[in-house]
């Protein structure tokens, strides 16, 4: 991302809070400081920001905040004028440290360290430049979705324990998949053994069949099998309370379901509209999960980076080098990332493994030079980012064939082996 100098009649420092907001303002003109506080209220918020637009004639004011997501965030974006300089936390933590070895902390003293940031080293802070509105909202949509899925996993582990206590005998009748509708409506018509001992055999065949389980071999298997079945626990005092806890889980994972199928349906709604659809659909294995998460990864403002090194390091794939003196020399990986973007090219470069050819060669030569499953994913994420920044960069949807024939232009040794 680029960084312009520009001017500024203010500058801004916030230490931000979920009730009141530290604020530390520079005149530019005055050289002088002001310190105040914000109420975290839309009407205090949007009052504050006009008085500012009057008082300093709609000029440019620059804003340092430790926050690059959230209400606050979300609110200044509103003003076209807030020029938003977000930092690291660590940033203003190791600024405000390396003058108070004591350690002293509070509010209005740490607005001020954000202001001395941005006022003393702003050409090496980076202007916040936000994605495209649709980019937003799909990338939105996309962290939500995975949050949704992150806690669907909470809760069939919450189940499957319960059941583990008094029914285990349902992890097995109830399909493979306990969060799935064949799994809750099972739980939630019979949430014990002894109900379903009372059902007919032809009420539970009914009910396999409605829920697309039509093989008669396997549902007369599952018949003859509950007949034999005998209750783990007969204690009324431990199976009351574990079925109202098994039917509670059972219609959140169902609710869960359908909240994920609406996602779904948004995601491939906005996706289909992106100006850059194109582009990520054309990579091998990228599928309509993880086609969305790169366009949002890369955004569509060209200058947002300028080469693939940057994306690299944006996303914490590429490795951070340290030295001290002649013999200490350490190698890790970047520690400050954006874990969900970092996740994407991950899961992506663990997918194209299935689906490209040359993908599933460097894989293998990464694991027999020693490396672990993960450090070999990581290096071969790192080399797709460098082919994706090259097709987002120049417009053009991936091509195999094209990537082969540099391949073979560089004397690689991966053409070699693949022809």
């Amino acid at each position: 991302m680029t960084s312009k100098s520009a001017q500024f009649a203010a500058l801004i420092g916030i230490d931000w809070a979920s009730q009141r907001h530290a604020l530390c303002l520079y005149d530019c003109a005055t050289a002088k400081r002001e310190s105040s506080i914000l109420e975290h209220t839309p009407e205090a918020i949007a009052q504050w920001a006009r008085g500012l637009q009057e008082r300093f004639k709609g000029k440019k004011i620059a804003l340092c905040l430790e926050q690059s997501k959230g209400p606050l965030i979300y609110a200044l974006l509103e003003y076209p004028f807030f020029v938003l300089y977000p930092i690291n936390p660590a940033t203003a933590a190791r600024y405000r440290m390396a003058f108070k070895t004591s350690r002293a902390k509070d509010d209005p003293s740490d607005a001020q360290v954000c202001l001395e940031l941005v006022l003393h080293h702003r050409e090496k802070l980076n202007p916040w430049l936000p994605h495209d509105a649709p980019t937003r909202e799909l990338s939105c949509l996309l962290q939500h979705r995975r949050a949704a899925v992150d806690l669907r996993t909470l809760l069939t582990n919450m189940l499957r324990d319960a059941l583990k206590s008094y029914y285990p005998q349902a992890l097995e009748l109830a399909a493979q998949d306990l969060f799935a509708p064949l799994g809750c409506q099972f739980l939630l018509k019979w949430p014990s053994l002894q109900e379903l001992h009372k059902a007919r055999k032809e009420s539970v065949r009914k009910f396999y069949y409605a829920h697309n389980c039509r093989r008669m071999d396997v549902i007369e298997k599952r018949l003859d099998a509950i007949a034999q079945m005998t209750p783990l626990c007969r204690d009324l005092a431990l199976l009351e309370p574990a079925m109202v806890q098994v039917r509670m889980l059972a219609r959140q994972l169902l609710q869960l379901g359908g909240a994920l199928k609406e996602y779904d349906s948004k995601i491939e709604q906005l996706f289909a509209q992106h100006s850059d659809a194109l582009i990520w659909e054309s990579f091998p294995g990228a599928g309509p999960t993880l086609a969305p998460r790169l366009a949002c990864a890369f955004g569509t403002q060209r200058s947002r980076y300028q080469s693939a090194v940057a994306i690299q390091q944006y996303s914490g794939t590429a490795p951070v080098t340290e030295k001290s003196g002649k013999n200490q020399h350490w190698v890790h990986r970047r520690w400050a990332r954006p874990h969900f973007t970092h996740q994407s090219f991950f899961e992506y470069a663990s997918q194209s493994v299935l689906h490209c050819s040359w993908a599933k060669l460097y894989l293998k030569e990464q694991m027999a030079r020693g490396k672990a499953y993960p450090t070999a994913i990581r290096a071969l994420a790192f080399k797709w980012q460098r082919i994706m920044f090259v097709c987002w960069r120049d417009r053009v949807p991936y091509d195999e064939t094209i990537y082969r024939q540099s391949l073979q232009r560089r004397g690689s040794h991966l053409a070699r082996k693949l022809n």
